[in-house]
């Protein structure tokens, strides 16, 4: 697309053009990996109910396709549309064309190429076991390079040639993003790589296993503290604020109304980046960690409920007055149901750092059901809706039908709205018949050896009024996680 501009203090007019090749690549990948992520799900989601579904493969167990599912949704389908709109948004922001092409195609290519080793390393069991950064050092090294070599200075060198003085408030939250992100990343993932070690001293090129393995600098609490850091911050600045950008260029417009109090999306930003940082530590609610530096966690998380609803009340605001365009327009829909959604689960989540809360959500279905209702709501809804607006402009064309639109929207909220947490009781605690007490087996005079253990004793399996505190219950999921 070209683009006509005057030239400050000359009256000549400059021409330039927008990459929006680059911009139809990452949209067409966002749409392939978030079909392969959301059924990787679905598998997934069947076998928690049908175990036997895996065929005893490795491959396809839930413990190696559930980090696969993460891996994809998050990197691969929310992390190219994140890159969709930022080459979108960024190029007409600044009245510049990206910087340059060349590391546009390099990171569209590397960044593909980091989510197919996913798709290899993860269902091999290849991993370092940390939640949302299972990926072992090769990928990190080139995660490392395509982010910040290629994508950083890419956008940095383009916000350096821009035409345009002032700088936009979604190009701050991308700001956020990319040098958060960066940081995070790399103490989160400094490592020893056994193997390079082992080849180094010894000569010898060790076994495959060993060439791919690596090992925390870290132990103990503060490989803990260290990975809940990076956990729950990368929600906050891979999901959170560059869908913030994303919100304030494509809401207004996609409403054709400016934002509904530019002096807000400010204070938006800078109290969300400072808060935001420092919330990491509920997720270690009653573990080692100190208690000093939970609650501090704690207390920065209900913090962000007011920064949050802040954006939250920023965006739906910027519909007045066109309110009546939201009934006819189901790109709008979509857009009002996310930004909706994000409203929601930015209540939620403080909620639920707080320790009287924890004590009862922790380990439960309810981590999940709000970590899904804040990505399928929240970034999922955004998507689409900067899909269904970008397309018709990025291809010259129509939206194929508009009834299919509004269906997906229908279908979608319907899916992303928590549903019921299983039957509820039909009787009174007082008046519930209670379980008859188990018989408790008369102390042996000595330490039995295992083989003397009764076999009775041992084949007892555990109830869920007798499970130990900390493991799975109830209708939780063995495989649940502080953080989904």
């Amino acid at each position: 697309m070209s683009q006509t501009q005057a030239a400050g203090g000359t009256g000549a007019m400059q021409e330039f053009t927008y990459d929006d090749a680059i911009v139809r690549k990452f949209l067409l990948a966002t749409l392939l990996w978030g079909v392969v992520g959301m059924l990787v799900g679905l598998l997934i989601a069947v076998e928690m109910v049908l175990p036997d579904l895996s065929m005893g493969i490795p491959f396809l167990s839930f413990g190696r396709l559930r980090p696969l599912h993460t891996n994809a949704v998050i990197f691969a389908f929310a992390g190219n549309a994140v890159f969709t709109a930022v080459y979108y948004s960024t190029q007409r922001l600044c009245k510049a064309r990206m910087w340059s092409d060349t590391l546009s195609k390099l990171h569209f290519w590397g960044w593909q190429l980091i989510i197919v080793s996913a798709a290899i390393t993860l269902p091999l069991g290849i991993t370092q076991g940390k939640e949302y950064a299972e990926l072992e050092w090769p990928i990190d090294l080139a995660i490392a390079v395509v982010w910040l070599g290629f994508f950083g200075t890419n956008f940095f060198m383009t916000l350096v040639k821009r035409r345009e003085r002032h700088m936009y408030v979604a190009l701050w939250f991308y700001i956020a993003t990319i040098v958060t992100v960066t940081m995070l990343h790399v103490f989160n993932n400094l490592w020893i790589p056994v193997g390079l070690v082992h080849l180094i001293k010894t000569g010898q090129m060790p076994s495959p296993e060993l060439v791919m393995k690596s090992y925390p600098i870290y132990a103990g609490v503060q490989d803990a503290f260290m990975q809940w850091w990076y956990g729950h911050n990368a929600v906050a600045f891979f999901l959170t604020t560059p869908f913030l950008g994303l919100m304030y260029y494509f809401l207004p417009k996609a409403a054709d109304r400016p934002v509904y109090s530019y002096r807000l999306s400010i204070v938006h930003f800078w109290s969300l980046v400072f808060i935001y940082i420092w919330a990491g530590p509920h997720h270690l609610h009653y573990t080692a960690l100190p208690a000093w530096a939970s609650s501090l966690g704690m207390v920065f998380s209900v913090m962000l409920w007011m920064p949050s609803w802040g954006g939250m009340i920023n965006g739906l605001l910027t519909l007045r007055g066109a309110w009546h365009k939201v009934a006819a327009d189901p790109v709008l829909k979509f857009f009002v149901i996310g930004v909706t959604f994000y409203g929601m689960s930015t209540f939620e989540g403080p909620m639920l750092s707080v320790k009287t809360v924890n004590s009862l959500s922790h380990y439960t279905d309810w981590t999940i059901a709000h970590v899904h209702s804040g990505t399928l709501g929240w970034n999922g809804f955004m998507t689409f809706g900067m899909i269904y607006w970008l397309a018709p402009r990025l291809f010259q064309t129509q939206l194929f039908s508009k009834k299919l639109v509004a269906l997906s929207c229908s279908a979608g909220t319907t899916s992303s709205a928590p549903g019921p947490r299983g039957p509820r009781p039909t009787t009174s605690p007082s008046s519930a018949p209670r379980p008859s007490p188990r018989p408790i087996p008369p102390a042996p005079t000595s330490t039995p050896s295992p083989a003397s253990t009764p076999s009775s004793l041992a084949a007892t399996p555990w109830t869920a009024s007798s499970r130990p505190r900390g493991t799975a219950g109830g209708n939780a999921s063995p495989s649940s996680s502080p953080c989904g």
